[in-house]
């Protein structure tokens, strides 16, 4: 018992102290797993960034509800199965940035969105379920049709390599997408300028 406690601090301290771990190389994801009573590494698998080609995996979010109620599961895959679809992910609902640009950007292209085949369109981010269905709610997101759901564990957003680990709360990378049928057909990324990721930018590549 002894050893596992001591073990437990150790994994603790590597994380809270690496810098790799906290923040993260632009083009890798972290998984972290405790490390077993047989022995005192921490494993830690990096996840390779999506990449256009790529099959959007299939990962169970969740879709809060009016009125608190309970929060619907969603499966990723089975939800843009056979569908054209813009995928973007912000790092935190409510926040400055996402609050003022990227959601509007979306906001007020879903007519172009739609008139260059973008059936449906999908915001994520790991906050929960409640603050997800809030944040659409008030912002005027899920009026204009965007669904907003929670990866509240991560899970997506570390199979797409595009995690922020470290801290209490694991967030997603800012980035958008085009999947057809699933598959990745347009990839956008934020590693050099937030913009890039926003709907001018994904519509002029569509």
């Amino acid at each position: 018992m002894l050893r596992i406690l001591l073990l437990s601090t150790l994994a603790a301290t590597i994380i809270a102290f690496s810098p790799i771990i906290a923040n993260g190389p632009p083009s890798s994801s972290y998984k972290l797993s405790a490390p077993s009573s047989s022995s005192s590494s921490l494993a830690v698998t990096i996840m390779e960034e999506v990449k256009v080609g790529d099959k959007i995996p299939s990962v169970i979010l969740k879709e809060g509800q009016p009125d608190y109620g309970a929060p619907k599961d969603v499966n990723i895959s089975d939800l843009i199965a056979g569908k054209r679809v813009a995928i973007f992910a912000v790092p935190g609902a409510f926040t400055p940035g996402c609050s003022k640009s990227h959601l509007p950007s979306f906001m007020t292209a879903q007519d172009e969105l739609k008139a260059k085949g973008v059936e449906l369109t999908i915001c994520i981010a790991t906050n929960d379920a409640y603050v997800m269905e809030a944040w659409g709610r008030t912002s005027g997101g899920a009026d204009a049709g965007i669904i907003f759901l929670s990866d509240a564990n991560a899970e997506l957003s570390r199979a797409l390599g595009l995690s922020i680990e470290g801290g209490i709360l694991v967030r997603t990378k800012r980035f958008s997408l085009i999947a057809d049928d699933g598959v990745v057909t347009h990839y956008f990324s934020s590693a050099k300028e937030s913009s890039d990721t926003w709907a001018p930018n994904v519509l002029a590549a569509l």
